[in-house]
């Protein structure tokens, strides 16, 4: 739970979209979009810094289980 910086930020919004785009989701109101939001940021915590392996493993971690 550090603060993030800019750099961050953009990497995780870059892997959150490409996310939401695989799956086909457009309501960012929609609860799958905030589990996506949490899983991105849980994996980009690990140090995972390529927007595309960030949204990958997401997509892999909550639909492949």
């Amino acid at each position: 739970n550090m603060p993030m910086g800019p750099e961050e930020i953009s990497r995780l919004t870059t892997a959150y979209e490409t996310a939401l785009r695989t799956i086909g989701l457009v309501d960012r109101n929609d609860p799958i979009a905030e589990m996506v939001a949490k899983k991105i940021i849980e994996i980009g915590q690990t140090g995972v810094r390529d927007p595309a392996d960030i949204s990958a493993l997401a997509i892999k971690e909550l639909w492949v289980q």
